[in-house]
């Protein structure tokens, strides 16, 4: 979705004196002033209790039932928009459905505000550096923070209940401009980010499954992953996928969002797939999100996107065509206003029965009851008491500069550089455009952080600082130089902050160079040449970038990425590079060369290496080529080894009698009930922590599969964090689950267990293990 759309007007957090005593009553008791939206308000209107929607004592399904068979086809069209229709006369109220929180509770989308009575949010790392940690439970924790936030704002009028996030779409290429948003390029790792921040938004308090905190929606389905590049826009982009690269790279993450987070909402994408609009494909839609997947909750459209396959993409002859075939496919929410203009008309036409309305509203309605909006007063409901006191309390701006801990990554560090002592470092020069921002760390769907700690005022505050700029922005047309050299050469260490900002990469603004912006690789390496001490150099970016020139010289003695890392990156910063945290992120996408972007476009979807035309493939799982660094990458200040304490050499998967592969010679099998059952087994690995400093560490289970099926040449089957004091050694145990984690997917899309020898590497570890029948 388009952020500089719809977006609410941001009010001034100055108040006057009246304003404050209001906001400090509030804080202090919990009582809202604003009233929030919600229906089956009994205590003004008690006639509504005789309706059975209102009575929250029946399921869901017969409450749904009796509020649909009262509502004419006009009102019914009136809830197939974001901007849903009020019905005064059944007691329902106008809500809005789009509100986001891809990081925090954000102002971006008419669903949510802030004012004086909520000025401001938690504002976590953008998602590729939250991903960077590994840590699901951390994925969770910041969900929890979030929908708890969510609930206070809702409870004073400022706030929606259905949030439309996270973005689960795999980072195929590094130049697309929503890397930042996404969870990096590995189809586990996402699916395990989906699943837990989906988790922590909406699961209640109580326990039930079927009620919700707040409503998750997974978005952007599907294979979506171009928005802007070379005159190539998302609005007209046709992606040709494979039927094997579908299944196996671009929809294991919403398969698991669906299956294991049974998120509320699933979002359709601008894009089409081999010639068809995502939002009107019967088959990705119905087929599988509703059919196969058994989605408990509704679709909906990237806002506009039902207008532009009707209007760019001219996949229907009229606009009521494009309303039919898209709610005939499964869609029940239109961000936009298209459905609301077109869907009677449509009816009216004969293109679209009444009941295909009927059905779609009533998956909308089921999701707001299950959030409780026809309940009644919200006061006297689960989270009646959140109000503005539990929205940016220090355990969630705490929680917000410990996840921009565990994600930053250390990509290169010579003997002697980090951690620096701040107590031996009597000056620091801080350089960089990237040194003192604000807003650029809080990325995009953002909010009104808490507060701020930009990198300059995190590392003043350990030691003292030089600053300057080095360039006017991050598009560094001119660098400035000699005042830069000048305080590198006096200071005892230097740090330089460089990188991107969403001038450079964003929603509808792909990059095509892969390098530092302008000037600013002169600026590095400028610096260094004449730097006195050790010199840190520091990328804030969402994609990947070309930074050969710095891995390769000498006087730049460290490199972190630290990608957007939210309202305390600047904290999170510090504390890294003085020691107060050991850094543990790892990189969740691969950074390649420039070359890659000069010879690979952008349009071709395909995962996979063609030898044939000297396409490299992408993503570590396939690509073929030289990378400046590896998906997985990360340094620590103290090292580990790995030791395989148990793993098997052989598996042998049962076959019932007459089975074809027991007389011909197989490369897979396919998954059944019988061969697969408890075909499980465990891997132990003592692992130690061999340095001087306790610490976090990501233990990756790789594997290598047998060469069938085109399979990938290396994959992730599981990762665990694990906390280590120094010198301290702890067993992790892994389960393998023979027909999900030794499976590759044919050319044809189906699952198989690959049969011959599989590699399973932990760190340097190789393990080889023979699956056969």
């Amino acid at each position: 979705m388009a952020p500089t759309q719809n977006r609410a007007e941001r009010n001034s957090c100055s108040v006057s004196l009246v304003m404050l005593l209001i906001f400090v009553f509030f804080c202090s008791s919990g009582v809202s002033g604003q009233t929030p939206v919600f229906a089956c308000d009994v205590s003004k209107n008690p006639g509504l209790g005789a309706f059975r929607f209102c009575k929250s004592s029946l399921g869901i399904a017969a409450r749904v039932d009796d509020l649909v068979k009262r509502l004419t086809l006009q009102e019914k069209v009136g809830f197939l928009v974001n901007k849903a229709a009020a019905v005064s006369r059944l007691g329902i109220p106008s809500y809005e459905w789009w509100s986001e929180a891809l990081h925090g509770v954000s102002n971006v989308g008419p669903g949510t505000h802030f004012s004086n009575v909520v000025p401001a949010a938690t504002s976590f790392p953008m998602v590729i550096l939250t991903a960077a940690s590994f840590n699901t439970s951390l994925f969770e924790a910041i969900g929890k923070v979030v929908s708890t936030e969510a609930r206070a704002m809702y409870n004073v009028g400022l706030a929606g209940l259905t949030y439309w996030s996270p973005n689960i779409n795999i980072l195929r290429d590094p130049r697309w401009g929503r890397a930042l948003e996404t969870p990096g390029e590995d189809p586990l790792l996402t699916s395990k980010y989906a699943t837990g921040y989906v988790r922590g938004l909406q699961q209640s308090d109580d326990g039930d499954p079927n009620r919700l905190k707040v409503a998750a929606c997974c978005k952007h389905y599907t294979a979506y992953d171009l928005d802007n590049w070379k005159g190539v826009d998302r609005y007209h982009f046709n992606a040709l996928v494979t039927k094997q690269d579908m299944d196996d790279t671009f929809q294991p993450p919403f398969k698991s969002c669906v299956i294991d987070g049974n998120v509320a909402s699933v979002m359709c994408s601008y894009n089409q797939v081999n010639g068809k609009p995502t939002c009107a494909d019967p088959d990705l839609l119905a087929g599988v999100i509703r059919g196969e997947w058994q989605l408990n909750g509704y679709i909906v459209s990237d806002c506009d996107s039902v207008a532009v396959l009707y209007g760019a993409q001219h996949y229907t002859k009229t606009p009521e065509e494009a309303a039919a075939k898209s709610i005939l496919a499964g869609l029940d929410l239109n961000c936009g206003t298209f459905l609301g203009q077109h869907t009677e008309a449509a009816v009216k036409a004969g293109l679209l029965n009444e009941s295909a309305v009927d059905k779609a509203i009533s998956n909308n309605f089921a999701t707001q009851m299950r959030l409780g909006f026809f309940d009644g007063d919200p006061s006297k409901q689960l989270y009646g008491k959140l109000g503005p006191k539990d929205v940016c309390t220090p355990e969630n701006q705490e929680l917000a500069r410990e996840a921009a801990r565990q994600g930053i990554v250390l990509l290169k560090n010579s003997p002697g550089s980090l951690p620096l002592s701040p107590t031996t470092i009597k000056s620091l020069a801080v350089i960089g455009p990237n040194a003192n921002v604000t807003k650029t760390m809080i990325g995009n769907y953002e909010g009104i952080p808490c507060r701020y700690t930009t990198p300059l005022q995190g590392l003043t505050a350990s030691v003292p600082t030089l600053y300057q700029q080095g360039c006017p922005n991050v598009a560094c047309s001119t660098a400035q130089l000699d005042a830069a050299k000048q305080i590198a050469s006096q200071a005892d260490a230097t740090v330089l902050i460089v990188g991107a900002d969403l001038s450079i990469e964003a929603e509808s603004r792909d990059r095509v160079d892969l390098r530092l912006p302008g000037q600013q690789e002169l600026l590095v390496t400028e610096v260094a040449k004449v730097a006195k001490g050790p010199v840190i150099l520091v990328i804030m970016s969402g994609g990947g970038m070309d930074v050969t020139f710095a891995k390769n010289d000498d006087k730049v003695t460290s490199i972190m990425w630290v990608g957007y890392p939210g309202e305390a990156g600047g904290a999170a910063i510090a504390d890294v590079i003085f020691g107060y945290y050991n850094p543990c992120g790892r990189l969740p996408m691969s950074w390649y060369p420039q070359e890659y972007a000069d010879k690979i476009p952008m349009t071709n979807m395909n995962m996979r290496p063609d030898p044939a035309t000297g396409y490299p493939g992408r993503t570590y799982r396939f690509y073929t080529g030289e990378t400046v660094y590896s998906f997985g990458d990360g340094l620590s200040y103290s090292p580990v080894s790995h030791h395989l304490a148990l793993a098997p050499k052989l598996v042998s998967i049962p076959l019932e009698e007459g089975h074809f592969c027991r007389s011909q010679k197989c490369k897979s099998i396919d998954m059944t009930e019988t061969s697969c059952k408890n075909l499980v087994f465990d891997i132990h690995l003592r692992v130690k922590n061999t340095g001087r400093m306790g610490g976090s560490h990501t233990i990756f289970l790789f594997t290598t599969p047998p060469s069938v099926h085109n399979a990938p040449k290396k994959h992730l089957l599981d990762f665990q964090k694990v906390s280590l004091t120094a010198q301290s050694e702890q067993l992790v145990k892994f389960k393998v689950d023979v027909c999900k984690d030794l499976t590759v997917v044919d050319e044809v899309g189906s699952r198989k267990v690959a049969l011959g020898l599989h590699v399973l590497h932990v760190g340097s570890l190789k393990h080889s293990l023979n699956v056969r029948i």
